[in-house]
């Protein structure tokens, strides 16, 4: 098994990946501070003291530098040591994998996160509304028909995308060189959920994470588990506004 660092054989007109681990590591890195960057300017500019005043557009601006970061670097890796972001990670799709994907959202946020917290809520004496509070806190800025846009933009399209590229992309793909698939897929999982900094949704997240995971090496792209990260979102964006 290739070190991330080492060059890979590969056929003829393919370059050798040299992409990997470090790559993974300073992309999350450089995402996050980026993310800090457009927040705290997103904070600066719009006057508000609290991130929980501020309205949905400043949000979207906030998120601007982790997008980047997510996009960018996996991008950056694969032009200049593999063979493109297209060939390395998948960013392919087919006609069907909107179908598969979306099934696989929908029946991951209303069967198996459900069937995973009724026991753990009740062990640790918390219910569903404690797992949905973050969720809400952002929802409910949602007063008008554009924050409802602005909401399905942040959240339906712009995050899926931007983690499914990073996380199920560079991050999976070079856990998944160095240590194997099914360590791939359960690493990248925690860390996916680790990565939102709520330990209550840790375990759903870092679930979804392995399922996503999972559907891109089966599928060899990464079209699915954008189709099901979309949808998982979705049905928390239409079940929170519409209650």
């Amino acid at each position: 098994m290739a070190e991330p660092d080492q060059m890979v054989s590969a056929p003829r007109g393919v370059r050798p990946i040299r992409w990997g681990m470090g790559d993974a590591v300073a992309g999350w890195l450089l995402s996050q501070v980026g993310g800090a960057v457009t927040f705290s300017l997103a904070m600066a500019l719009s006057g508000s003291r609290d991130p929980d005043d501020l309205s949905l557009g400043w949000v979207a601006a906030g998120q601007l530098g982790l997008w980047l970061g997510f996009l960018g670097v996996p991008w950056l890796a694969s032009r200049t040591k593999g063979n493109g972001i297209v060939r390395d990670f998948g960013l392919r799709g087919e006609r069907r994998d909107v179908v598969v994907g979306s099934v696989v959202g929908v029946l991951s946020q209303l069967v198996l996160l459900p069937l995973l917290y009724l026991p753990l809520l009740q062990l640790l004496d918390r219910d569903a509304g404690d797992v949905e509070q973050v969720a809400r806190n952002l929802t409910d800025r949602a007063t008008d028909p554009i924050g409802v846009v602005l909401l399905v933009l942040i959240v339906g399209l712009g995050a899926p995308v931007a983690e499914e590229v990073f996380y199920r992309g560079l991050v999976f793909r070079s856990l998944e060189k160095r240590f194997g698939t099914w360590p791939g897929i359960v690493v990248s999982g925690v860390v996916f959920g680790a990565s939102h900094l709520e330990w209550l949704t840790l375990p759903g997240l870092a679930l979804f994470g392995g399922i996503l995971a999972y559907l891109t090496h089966r599928t060899q792209r990464l079209a699915p588990a954008v189709a099901a990260h979309v949808a998982f979102n979705m049905v928390t964006v239409v079940v929170l506004v519409t209650s």
